[in-house]
C-alpha cells in the first residue's frame, strides 16, 4: 500500500516537473523554426550566426552539467528549479531585442537554465523510479514537457509572421512565469541524494572522463542520436521543406515553410505524451536494446527517402516517421543511461556524463547542419545522417550489445 502511494506521489511529481520545463521550453523551441528564416529581425548578418546561437546553448552546458551537478548535490533539487525558472524568464524577453552578442549571451543563460532542468529532472525519476517503471515515467517526462516545444513552434511561427520575433518573446517570457507554482507547490524540495563513499572497486567509479564497463555504448551513442535529431534534423528541417515544397496550399491559404516545419516539428510534440509513456513500457517489459535497433534501422530508411525529393504528400510522411522515430530513440536512450545510473553509488555523476554527451552532440549538430548544406547541399546532408544511423544500428545489433542491454 505504501509503495503503491509512494509510486503514484513520484509520479504526479515527474508530472509537475514536466510542466515547468514545458513553460521554460517555448521561448527556445520558437527559436528553431523561426530564426533560419527571420535572422536579419533578429540583428543577424549571415545563417552562420543563426547556426552558433542554435548551438551555443547546448554547447555551454557540456561545462556546466558538473557545476550544475554539484550543485544539486548540495542544495538537494528546488533551488535548481527555481533559478532555471528565473533564467528562462530573462533570456526569453532578452529574445525581443538585437543584436548577435547579445543574443549570444543569453542563448548561454538559456543553456544554464536547461542544465538545471534536464539534471533535476534525471535526479527526481531516478529517485522516485524502480525498474518496473523507470521507463514508462522517463516517457511520461519526456512525452509531457514536449508539450511545451510544440506550443511554441507552432505559436511561435504565426506569431512571428504576425507580429515578429519580439512579439512572440515576450509572450512566451510572460508564461514561463507560471513555472514558478508547480516548484514552489508540488516538487518536494529535496530529491538528491547525496554521494555516499563507495566500497567498490575504483574501475567502477564514474566522472567524466571515466566510464565503468557498459557505460560506453549508452554514452556514445546518445551523442550521435542527440546530434542527428536534437541538433542537424531540428535546425535544418525548415530549410529543407523550404528547399523541395516551400509552399502548400491547404483550403486555398498559402502556407509558407516555417509554418509547415512547425507543424512536422509539432507534430511529434502532440503525440508524444501519449506515445513516449507507451514506448517507455514495451521498453520496461520487452527490453531496451531490440526496440532501440528496429527503429534505428527504420530512422535510416527515411532519412535517406526525405533527401531524395518525395512528392509532398510521401514527402511529409516520411518526416512524420523520422518524428516517431525521435520519440522511441530520445525515451530509450534516456531510460538506458538511466538504468545505468541505478546501479551506481553515485548516480548523479552518471546522469551528468550522459548528459553532457548527449549536450555535445546537440551542440554540434547545427553548426555541421549548416557547415554540410553551404558546402554539399541538403540532400548529402540527410543522406549521411541515414548511413550513419544505419552503421550505429548494426552495431548495436550485435549479439555482445543486445545481450548487456536487454
Amino acid at each position: 500500500m505504501d509503495h503503491s502511494r509512494s509510486r503514484e506521489t513520484g509520479k504526479k511529481e515527474v508530472v509537475m516537473l514536466s510542466i515547468v520545463t514545458a513553460l521554460c521550453l517555448l521561448g527556445d523551441s520558437m527559436l528553431y523554426v523561426v530564426l533560419p528564416l527571420y535572422w536579419k529581425e533578429a540583428g543577424l548578418e549571415s545563417l552562420w550566426e543563426v547556426g552558433v546561437l542554435l548551438s551555443i546553448n547546448r554547447l555551454v552546458r557540456v561545462p556546466l552539467n558538473p557545476l550544475v551537478s554539484k550543485w544539486y548535490e548540495r542544495s538537494g533539487g528546488r533551488s535548481g528549479l527555481l533559478l532555471a525558472v528565473a533564467l528562462t524568464f530573462v533570456s526569453t524577453a532578452a529574445y525581443s531585442l538585437q543584436g548577435f552578442w547579445l543574443w549570444l549571451i543569453m542563448r548561454g543563460v538559456w543553456g544554464l537554465a536547461w542544465t538545471f532542468l534536464r539534471l533535476g529532472a534525471f535526479a527526481l525519476i531516478v529517485e522516485v523510479a524502480d525498474n518496473g517503471n523507470r521507463g514508462h515515467f522517463m516517457g511520461l517526462y519526456n512525452g509531457l514537457y514536449r508539450l511545451g516545444s510544440l506550443v511554441g513552434m507552432v505559436l511561435g511561427a504565426i506569431l512571428a509572421a504576425w507580429g515578429g520575433i519580439q512579439t512572440a518573446a515576450l509572450v512566451f517570457a510572460g508564461a514561463s512565469l507560471l513555472a514558478f507554482f508547480p516548484v514552489l507547490f508540488s516538487i518536494r524540495p529535496s530529491f538528491v541524494k547525496e554521494p555516499r563513499m563507495s566500497s567498490a572497486p575504483s574501475s567502477e567509479a564514474v566522472s567524466l572522463f571515466r566510464w565503468p564497463k557498459g557505460m560506453a555504448a549508452t554514452m556514445l551513442t546518445g551523442l550521435f542520436v542527440a546530434m542527428c535529431y536534437q541538433g542537424m534534423f531540428t535546425a535544418s528541417l525548415s530549410r529543407l521543406i523550404e528547399l523541395f515544397h516551400p509552399t502548400m496550399v491547404i483550403g486555398g491559404i498559402l502556407i509558407g515553410s516555417a509554418v509547415i516545419s512547425g507543424a512536422v516539428q509539432g507534430a511529434r510534440w502532440l503525440w508524444e505524451p501519449w506515445l513516449a509513456p507507451w514506448f517507455g513500457r514495451l521498453s520496461d517489459r520487452y527490453g531496451r536494446g531490440k526496440l532501440f535497433v528496429i527503429s534505428m534501422l527504420a530512422a535510416s530508411i527515411l532519412f535517406i527517402c526525405v533527401a531524395a525529393g518525395l512528392s509532398l504528400p510521401l514527402f511529409l510522411l516520411a518526416l512524420l516517421g523520422i518524428q516517431v522515430t525521435a520519440t522511441i530513440l530520445t525515451t530509450v536512450m534516456d531510460t538506458l543511461a538511466a538504468d545505468d545510473a541505478s546501479r551506481r553509488e553515485n548516480s548523479s555523476s552518471a546522469m551528468m556524463v550522459y548528459s553532457v554527451m548527449t549536450d555535445l552532440g546537440a551542440a554540434l549538430g547545427p553548426m555541421l547542419a549548416f557547415w554540410v548544406e553551404e558546402r554539399a547541399g541538403l540532400p548529402l546532408l540527410f543522406t549521411g545522417m541515414g548511413v550513419s544511423l544505419l552503421l550505429v544500428s548494426l552495431g548495436w545489433r550485435s549479439r555482445r550489445v543486445l545481450a548487456y542491454r536487454s
